[in-house]
């Protein structure tokens, strides 16, 4: 009988995984938060304890998304799965490690932004650069590892790979759309904490962090489903 310990595959399993329950966990917490935000019974005070809770627990999906990326390359990288681009390992160890220190600039740039809440404008922006750029290259590979014969040259049916990145780029997709819907609250909340409720100050509320509903359900399927296609490889063959 062979006895397995363990091993550095396996470890960064455990993180990939504890990657996917923060960021469903800390998005969960987030909503909560959010209805007493938009409670208008509350207390302005309260409100604003409640937002800063909000925020707080915000940051955790923020850095989950960010380190889900350089982690599953990590993976890729040391499943002996064959793939190659241009005659050339995919993911050799230099690129591994250019991927994870190029992740942790953007998470000094995430974490930055975060705790600034906008106020460098060049931070926000080169976030914001980052990520339409890695939603259109994911979106790009994720087609071409679903419908490719042999996508770099890997004969095992990795489609499911091709699933994952998708349901990935669309959660950061989602996460854009969110950024846009709530434009208009940290002037509402404002003049909440400054000059009271009105009714008018109540809708922009509402409106903006309501409006995030359809994209906080495509984030949380989206972690749901790369979960799932990462455990059960849907279609893989040995």
């Amino acid at each position: 009988m062979t006895v397995v310990g363990a091993h550095a595959h396996g470890w960064w399993i455990v993180l990939h995984l504890l990657l996917f329950v923060f960021w469903l966990g800390g998005d969960l917490g987030v909503f909560y938060s959010s209805r007493s935000v938009l409670n208008p019974a509350l207390s302005p005070g309260a409100r604003a304890a409640a937002l800063g809770i909000m925020s707080g627990l915000d940051l955790g999906p923020k850095i989950c998304l960010v380190l889900f990326l350089p982690s599953g390359v990590t993976l890729t990288a040391l499943d002996p799965h064959g793939a190659t681009l241009l005659g050339v390992d995919l993911f050799p160890v230099w690129s591994v490690v250019a991927i994870w220190a190029a992740a942790l600039g953007w998470l000094a740039l995430t974490i930055a932004d975060h705790r600034t809440h906008g106020r460098f404008p060049v931070v926000r922006r080169v976030d914001w650069a980052i990520r339409v750029g890695l939603v259109a290259a994911l979106a790009v590979g994720a087609l071409y590892t679903l419908l490719a014969a042999k996508p770099f040259g890997v004969t095992t049916e990795p489609g499911w790979l091709g699933g994952k990145l998708l349901l990935y780029a669309l959660a950061i997709a989602a996460g854009l759309g969110i950024r846009l819907t709530l434009r208009p609250f940290g002037p509402a909340f404002g003049a909440l904490t400054s000059t009271g409720s009105t009714p008018e100050v109540e809708r922009t509320l509402r409106r903006s962090v309501d409006g995030c509903l359809p994209y906080v359900w495509v984030i949380w399927g989206s972690v749901l489903g790369a979960a799932v296609l990462g455990v059960l490889k849907p279609g893989s063959v040995l």
